[in-house]
């Protein structure tokens, strides 16, 4: 058999109970929910920085934001980093991209140094200005400007179907990165195909939203029309790979960069420690993959990147700071009990998240303008998942809880040390004993 082709299905800003297999009673997600069950569905899936280009930049490079130096929006990803696409160009496969990048100087083309090296080349640096959701607008290898028919959805799977048809001859490394369920930017709406909206306004709410309030009457319905039709086109996707004899021989990653808390915890939509922001849908499917089951392993998105390479024979680059999920599909190698979390933007904030406990620390910007990292946080959350896995109420101030957050505070100091060589003051949070207050009461940067 020859080296199995890679394709990575990416979605913005979608929320990991999307899916049938989170809980979600709509049938959104057949498709994610039927291939994850054939391969393997990393249940526990949690981006690393809640942000788009940080995001980005860390599926790219395998790298958290600090050290990418992308630790917000509109910071162009230094060239002198390994790419997944140099990674699996050296190792003799066709790369290509299609879709959102978001890690480039300008909003609309991205100059040839900037794509991480991919070969072949169709996109926009910022996807949600340069398209709707029934125009889509990206750019070629020569930055000539495309428009592609049919939904934006729709639209970029046909592109991506076209280049998996175009390059059987030889392994293939396929990155397609698509806007949806992310807001429509000019309208702050999530702008679904027609008859989606209504398909699914007023059908279902999440705990946490139905708890919270923010946006989720007025979005949702939206919001659940564009994953049906991600999915939708994820389906279609994995059809033209099984019609072509390809999808045997193909992995398959399905994930996103981030979720989405409708305005809940603060004045947007994602930038927050809360499972609503950090969590994502996740599944890999293909040779190597085949009934892992559901994974019990909480794996960030600094994670995925060494998995793909592993999964297809390559060496890792030193430079990615995650581990391979590979061998612990065959039972083999350790596995950290913790993932930590970068926020940045509109905040600076570090959060760690065990199976159980969620603990982050928060610094305000006196100036306005926001850094990257802080000499000081203050602690501010600490939730038990187990008892409260909707996050409603913040025991960071009780007592009882103090040998908690005196162990989360040693993890998350040391993941700071670790990731960012610092050592910044964590200023311990005003204990009493009645201790629990509802998290809406007091949100910092809200």
């Amino acid at each position: 058999m020859t080296s199995p082709n890679v394709i990575v299905f990416f979605t913005d800003q979608q929320r990991w109970d999307t899916a049938g297999l989170h809980g979600n009673p709509l049938d959104l997600m057949p498709n994610f929910d039927l291939y994850a069950q054939r391969g393997t569905h990393v249940a526990h899936s949690f981006t690393c920085q809640p942000v788009c280009g940080p995001a980005r930049a860390t599926l790219q490079t395998g790298m958290y934001a600090s050290r990418t130096g992308c630790w917000r929006n509109s910071i162009v990803l230094d060239p002198r980093f390994t790419t997944l696409a140099d990674c699996f160009g050296e190792a003799g496969y066709r790369t290509g991209y299609i879709g959102k990048w978001h890690l480039g100087s300008r909003r609309d083309i991205v100059p040839a140094e900037e794509r991480g090296r991919y070969d072949y080349w169709l996109g926009a640096n910022a996807l949600e200005f340069t398209s709707n959701y029934n125009r889509t607008v990206v750019y070629d290898g020569d930055n000539r400007k495309v428009r592609l028919p049919g939904n934006r959805v729709d639209a970029l799977t046909d592109a991506a179907i076209r280049f998996i048809d175009a390059n059987q001859d030889r392994p293939f490394y396929l990155f397609l990165s698509h806007l949806e369920p992310h807001f429509q930017n000019h309208v702050d709406d999530y702008p679904a195909p027609p008859g989606y909206r209504e398909r699914y306004t007023g059908r279902w709410t999440p705990p946490d939203l139905a708890a919270l309030g923010g946006t989720s009457n007025a979005h949702l319905g939206g919001y659940y029309g564009m994953v049906k039709r991600l999915d939708e086109a994820y389906g279609r996707l994995m059809d033209a790979l099984e019609s072509l004899g390809l999808l045997d021989n193909t992995i398959v990653l399905f994930t996103a960069d981030h979720g989405c808390h409708f305005k809940t915890r603060n004045a947007e939509y994602k930038r927050s420690c809360h499972e609503s922001s950090i969590r994502v849908p996740t599944s890999i499917h293909g040779p190597g993959f085949e009934a892992g089951g559901s994974r019990p392993e909480l794996v960030s998105l600094v994670d995925l990147p060494p998995t793909l390479l592993d999964g297809a024979g390559l060496p890792v680059p030193e430079q990615m700071d995650g581990h391979s999920l590979v061998p612990r599909l065959r039972r083999d190698g350790d596995w950290p009990d913790d993932v930590f979390i970068q926020i940045t933007e509109s905040g600076v904030g570090r959060a760690v998240r065990t199976r159980r406990w969620k603990y982050a620390v928060h610094a305000d910007a006196s100036d306005g303008a926001v850094p990257g990292t802080a000499d000081a946080y203050r602690e501010a959350f600490l939730y038990d998942l187990q008892h409260d896995p909707h996050e409603l109420t913040n025991l960071i101030e009780s007592e009882a809880h103090t040998p908690i957050r005196t162990d989360m505070r040693a993890r998350l100091q040391r993941y700071i040390n670790a990731v960012e060589d610092a050592e910044p003051e964590i200023i311990q949070a005003t204990t009493q004993k009645s201790g629990q207050r509802r998290v809406l009461d007091d949100e910092p940067g809200s």
